[in-house]
């Protein structure tokens, strides 16, 4: 062992300097100058693979010509929860637009077999107590959240005003007027006083740019738009229809932890090319005890989702009130104090990393027992930071890779597939014939977030937001940004991050509808931030995340750090521009300048 262990004590049994060097040669294996243009967008042949498999985007309807107070666009869980905390706000006018069939965003879209939240059911389910329903299960299956999102806008009567299988196109401030005038792909004409956007993490599925994709002549779907016509069954599997079906399954992430084994015990035949190996650990679900439901006492949600985000930065509490395999991780994994001299601050560095490299040694020690090839289970492996990626939790994963008719391509030494033809998929040489490949490549999550949204937004003076942003987000506190009044934006953008999300836009919809409630409440017409606030944010912002920067930066590439590029451009990468010490300390300093009731850094008018 070298000496450079000894800080961490003589019961480590590894070598950290191996593990450095072990990480970082898997990392540059995966590098590619590429980085996140080796992405496309589904466009022109491929964009079948971004519509509606469960209905028809072009019902007939007439143009809708109207004028509202609020519109909000996104239906699910972000529109949702900004819908019924403006109803809680008395804000009556008010339209929700969105590109599916129905309320439910990410769990309407999502309906793969198997999809499955991944954390606490009872923390991620929005509005329990105000809809006084309990999950069945500690982790909830897709039919049961996207059911939950449809009792939401039952509750706070949010349908009548809803516009469905719509797109927004574009937004115009009309200074005059003081209103949005808001285009969409339907030719509706709608002038609203606030719009707020909410279009959420995972909307815009993207993927590889794979040379040949469009010559293969198979069946073809991304994971976010399962063809259940092609496969057969449901959400819980019995896709009968695979069971004389080659099936080339590209990408290991958290969607495809959940939906291989059913494919596995499906298809005649199941290739799973993959890139990176994903962190795996035990699920453990349970069902709902009816006596600890009974039992809960007013406030549990809150309290509960507030000892989760605890536990998740490293904080110590009395009590781990969600007792999962997170809060497990965390724990183990502890953060690094905020205060303490420079020393002190080393010191808990190494401990954090000493934590890593034992979890992520337990990870791996459990693959072995889980696989029975030895190559199979070496090539399983993940060698990163436990929080490089997002880790998932799976009892059954692992398991599938023993089956005969399940094989693992590990594409990392051609860094991916190397292209497709007519009838195959050709990783590091060898062709793989297939009848059908199923994307599970993610969304798109560094690309600009006009592209993203689909949509420009044209600001005072006719400035346009992709302009605006050219050199990365600019906003006060996430919500606002200068130059486009009235103008809101809910989702990953320079504030508070939860693993959690829906617990984090909750937040964030209750802090929106309290400016919203605020600025029609005085009878005024605007409200923007100043230049001088959005830009002392701004730096804020970007100051408190160099460390976190830095560290992703070491990571194996993915979304996280940009496919490796996230020094690149201010805003790449996950958590790049997070509100650094956490989501309770952001809510909490929202919760003082809610307090304070002057709006500091808005002007109103």
């Amino acid at each position: 062992m070298s000496s450079s262990t000894k800080p961490y004590g003589a019961a480590v049994d590894f070598d950290p300097d191996a593990l450095r060097k072990k990480y970082d040669e898997e990392r540059s294996k995966r590098l590619r100058p590429d980085g996140e243009d080796q992405y496309i967008e589904a466009s022109d042949s491929l964009r079948y693979m971004i519509g509606d498999p469960q209905g028809d985007l072009q019902s007939s309807r007439s143009p809708i010509r109207d004028e509202v107070d609020v519109l909000i666009i996104g239906a699910g869980f972000g529109g949702l929860l900004a819908g019924a905390r403006l109803r809680e706000a008395g804000v009556q006018s008010l339209r929700i637009i969105d590109a599916g069939g129905d309320f439910g965003g990410t769990w309407y879209w999502n309906q793969y077999p198997g999809c499955q939240c991944d954390v606490d059911s009872y923390c991620y389910i929005p509005l329990l107590e105000e809809t006084g329903y309990i999950p069945k299960e500690k982790y909830s299956y897709a039919p049961e959240i996207y059911e939950h999102s449809r009792r939401i806008a039952e509750m706070y009567n949010l349908r009548d005003g809803a516009i469905f299988q719509t797109k927004v196109t574009h937004l115009r401030w009309d200074e005059t007027a003081r209103r949005w005038a808001v285009s969409t792909d339907r030719d509706d004409s709608i002038h609203a006083r606030f719009v707020v956007t909410c279009t959420g993490l995972l909307s815009r599925p993207k993927l590889p740019g794979i040379p040949g994709l469009e010559s293969f002549k198979g069946h073809t779907f991304h994971t976010s738009r399962w063809d259940f016509s092609y496969t057969g069954g449901g959400h819980s599997g019995g896709m009968s229809k695979l069971r004389d079906k080659r099936v080339a399954f590209i990408g290991t992430g958290s969607t495809a932890v959940q939906a291989v084994p059913h494919l596995g015990a499906d298809a005649q035949q199941l290739y799973v090319f993959q890139r990176t190996p994903t962190t795996i650990g035990p699920r453990r679900n349970k069902r709902t005890d009816p006596k600890w439901a009974k039992d809960l006492k007013p406030g549990w949600q809150r309290e509960r989702r507030k000892n989760f985000n605890d536990i998740n930065m490293g904080l110590q509490v009395e009590r781990d009130l969600v007792d999962d395999p997170w809060t497990e991780l965390f724990s183990s994994v502890a953060g690094i104090p905020a205060g303490g001299d420079a020393k002190g601050i080393q010191e808990a560095i190494k401990r954090v990393e000493l934590a890593d490299f034992q979890w992520m040694n337990r990870a791996r020690a459990a693959i072995d027992e889980a696989v029975n090839d030895p190559a199979v289970a070496a090539a399983l492996k993940p060698w990163y930071r436990v929080f490089c990626k997002r880790p998932t939790f799976n009892d059954d994963y692992l398991a599938t890779f023993n089956r005969p008719n399940v094989k693992l391509i590990d594409t990392s030494p051609s860094k991916g597939v190397e292209r497709v033809t007519a009838s195959s998929v050709i990783a590091n040489g060898v062709a793989y014939e297939v009848d059908c490949i199923i994307f599970s490549t993610g969304f798109e999550f560094n690309t600009p977030w006009v592209r993203r949204q689909g949509y420009d937004v044209e600001g005072k003076g006719g400035q346009l937001l992709s302009e605006a942003w050219s050199n990365g987000m600019k906003t006060l506190h996430g919500f606002t940004a200068h130059g486009f009044p009235n103008y809101f934006i809910m989702g990953n953008s320079q504030n508070g991050f939860s693993i959690n999300y829906t617990a984090m836009i909750d937040d964030q919809a209750q802090h929106i509808s309290y400016i919203i409630g605020e600025v029609m409440g005085r009878n005024l017409s605007r409200v923007e931030p100043t230049a001088e606030a959005e830009t002392a944010w701004v730096t804020e912002i970007r100051t408190l995340s160099v460390g976190s920067a830095a560290f992703f930066e070491s990571c194996t590439p993915g979304y996280y750090n940009a496919e490796g590029q996230i020094g690149q451009r201010p805003g790449l990468g996950f958590g790049g521009e997070s509100y650094a010490p956490g989501i309770n300390a952001f809510n909490a300093l929202m919760a003082d300048w809610r307090e304070q009731g002057e709006l500091t850094g808005l002007t109103l008018s």
